[in-house]
């Protein structure tokens, strides 16, 4: 067990990218006692992906890194909802689209539920998408919700501040803005009474204490009316100051999609008597065309989508790795994910406090890395439950028991999960495109050779034996490199191009069921 100081001594020096954001947050001086204000946004137009979440796991990451640099600092986290924004347009993957066509325009909470579900709202059910997986997967964060704070009065006192500084936001704003932009712009967005539309329309302050401002509605009647209580929200780049400094947030991270946002609404935040937060400008994730994710295109992965297929510590560790670069992301990374999270947990346990910090494992265990291993992994996995008779989980249980008798759903919990998403995976992505093909001349004398090796071979062989052997034969003959004998034996045996080490998988598979399948190529 590492000590405090020494945890945080080392922490200090820490390259991993957790730590240099938690670092530039110690600038930010607090009142003794006063939390640190973490916050992460969400627009429920659409349902959550992972890039929703993605948004809370690495604050969440940063949040951490600053407790154990501050010896456990009082922090919180805000996952802030701006479900009081105006539907732009019908996403593009939820039913009853022709309802939601009528409500266009209205804030997102006050438009009906297009989903089979007992939510109020479509911001509501939204919201209960992405407060469900946050929950499930144990996050510490405050849920805040625009529509309550705007609707139940929250924000008042902001918005206050914003009418009374409205006149040097407009002189922040319009420079930056188209010329036809600018002759609709405000800082404060009125509610229509007659529609219930928020509107782009200018605005008149007409008592900034008291909230009260004047606009054309869209009928052409002028209307004078309170901004409080939910009659009126703030244009985007002025709610984000405006919440940054009710709220009194410190950190936010947010993509690089939204760096001018960031400037401008720094700027305003200032304008208001607050200051921008510190926060990380990531890259964006694209999706297997290189195109970036959008919520209302759906295009990206759902969180549950992953899951099918691969454990929550593989998505979180693909998500650690390299935030500041565009990544793709896709089912087809899952593999590799699950094995290279499980190598890094595999090397925790036994590397110095210096390792340990810069291990992606220790930011996404929060730092109580468990210590158990898998004895197989999922690309061998995947190898098994490909074959023809052991596309179901309890068969392959019967093959890992072979491999490794002390192995069981019960004490191996995390396996047994893992063996479940890799038949959904090999059943899905792999047996569809496996073809097996015949050996030339040359590779079927190999095959042969390997098969009166294998005949000599008991089941208790260990692993590294075996893989000797399969070494051995590729020897004897004329292969370009073992490479190639390699390969040969993936396409002649399992029908893809790559696969695991020979070893391993005829150790799992049984050296007999090995046999069998040299036989049905050479047949």
């Amino acid at each position: 067990m590492t000590d405090t100081q020494t945890l945080r001594d080392a922490a200090m020096k820490n390259k991993a990218w957790p730590y240099e954001e938690a670092r530039r947050l110690l600038k930010r001086r607090k009142p003794e006692g006063e939390p640190v204000v973490f916050e992460t946004g969400y627009g429920p137009s659409g349902l959550p992906h992972i890039g929703t979440f993605t948004e809370v796991l690495r604050t969440t990451m940063v949040r951490h890194a600053y407790e154990e640099l501050t010896g456990g600092a009082p922090t919180r986290l805000i996952a802030f909802s701006d479900d009081m924004d105006g539907l732009r347009k019908v996403p593009d993957n939820v039913p009853n689209k022709e309802m939601l066509a009528e409500h266009l325009g209205k804030p997102l909470s006050r438009i009906p539920n297009p989903f089979d579900s007992d939510h109020e709202s479509f911001a509501a059910h939204n919201n209960a998408m992405l407060r469900q997986f946050l929950d499930d997967y144990g996050f510490d964060y405050e849920f805040v919700s625009a529509s309550d704070k705007y609707n139940l009065g929250g924000f008042d006192e902001a918005l206050k501040n914003v009418l009374r500084r409205n006149q040097d936001i407009l002189d922040i704003m319009l420079p930056t803005l188209r010329e036809e932009r600018r002759a609709t712009y405000s800082p404060i967005l009125p509610v229509s009474p007659s529609t219930g539309r928020v509107l782009q329309v200018p605005v008149e302050v007409v008592d900034a204490d008291a909230g009260t401002i004047a606009f054309e509605d869209e009928d052409g009647s002028r209307v004078e009316q309170s901004a409080l209580g939910g009659n009126a929200k703030c244009q985007w780049k002025v709610d984000w100051a405006m919440r940054w400094v009710a709220l009194g947030v410190d950190y936010e991270m947010y993509g690089k999609d939204l760096t001018d946002s960031g400037v401008q609404s720094g700027r305003i935040a200032k304008v208001l008597g607050g200051r921008k937060p510190e926060g990380m400008i990531y890259e964006m994730f694209l999706d297997a065309n290189g195109e970036k994710i959008s919520k209302s295109k759906g295009n990206g992965l759902s969180i549950e989508q992953w899951l099918t297929y691969g454990s929550r510590e593989s998505l979180a560790f693909y998500i650690y790795r390299e935030p500041k670069k565009a990544k793709n992301l896709h089912l087809g990374l899952v593999p590799r994910a699950v094995d290279e999270y499980w190598q890094f947990r595999g090397n925790y346990a036994d590397q110095p406090i210096e390792k340990k910090l810069g291990n992606p494992v220790h930011h996404i265990h929060n730092g109580n890395v468990p210590e158990k291993e898998l004895p197989l992994t999922y690309g061998l996995l995947l190898n098994l439950v490909s074959l023809p008779g052991v596309q179901d989980k309890d068969t392959a249980w019967k093959f890992v028991q072979r491999y490794e008798p002390d192995a069981n759903p019960q004490t191996n919990p995390e396996l047994d999960h893992l063996i479940g998403r890799a038949v959904n995976y090999a059943r899905d992505f792999v047996v569809p495109g496996l073809k097996r093909r015949a050996p030339d001349a040359m590779e079927a004398k190999a095959l042969a050779d390997l098969d009166a090796e294998l005949a000599t071979v008991d089941e208790d062989t260990p692993a590294e034996d075996i893989q000797h052997i399969v070494f051995e034969v590729g020897k004897r003959y004329d292969f370009e490199s073992l490479r190639h004998w390699f390969k040969t034996l993936y396409e002649t045996l399992l029908g893809s191009e790559q696969g695991p080490r020979m070893g391993s998988f005829i150790k799992l598979y049984g050296v007999e069921n090995a046999r069998k399948l040299i036989a049905e190529a050479l047949a």
